[in-house]
């Protein structure tokens, strides 16, 4: 199983925003910057967690992103199950396999599906963002404020 790279810039934006409150807020601009992301693609994924109920999104020149729920509620299976969506790992009907009338391999599938996402909601963003790779965030969002201001 491979994530979506839609999925893996949602936990992305997710980690980045899990640190404490940032003045000035995080923007979009910022995000697309630190992560090497083109600006549309992400604005897609932050309207998507902002849809979800993951984080609130302010337009306009004071605006920004930040967590919409503390960084302990969210659990990482969830957040990825909607990220992904529903949809099964092999489509049986729409390619007309001759097997699919006793094949147990879409079962089998699901089943591991629903053992992963079990297993990824064992853990919490704030989990994630723990000790370096929390400090290597709040140290990213530093320099990039500090850089903004020298310009």
């Amino acid at each position: 199983m491979k994530l979506t790279r839609f999925s893996d810039i949602g936990l992305r934006v997710l980690m980045y925003l899990a640190r404490e409150a940032r003045s000035p807020a995080v923007t979009v601009a910022e995000v697309a910057m630190q992560f090497d992301v083109p600006h549309n693609h992400l604005v897609k994924v932050v309207g998507a967690l902002a849809k979800m109920g993951c984080i609130d999104a302010v337009r306009g020149r004071n605006g920004g992103i930040h967590l919409a729920v503390g960084a302990d509620k969210l659990l990482i299976g969830n957040v990825l199950r909607m990220l992904e969506g529903d949809t099964e790992m092999v489509d049986c009907e729409r390619i007309g396999c001759r097997l699919s009338s006793d094949c147990l391999l879409r079962h089998a599938l699901k089943v591991g599906v629903e053992a992963f996402y079990d297993t990824m909601n064992l853990y919490t963003l704030a989990d994630i963002v723990e000790g370096n790779v929390g400090e290597h965030i709040g140290n990213m969002h530093k320099v990039f404020l500090m850089d903004r201001v020298s310009l």
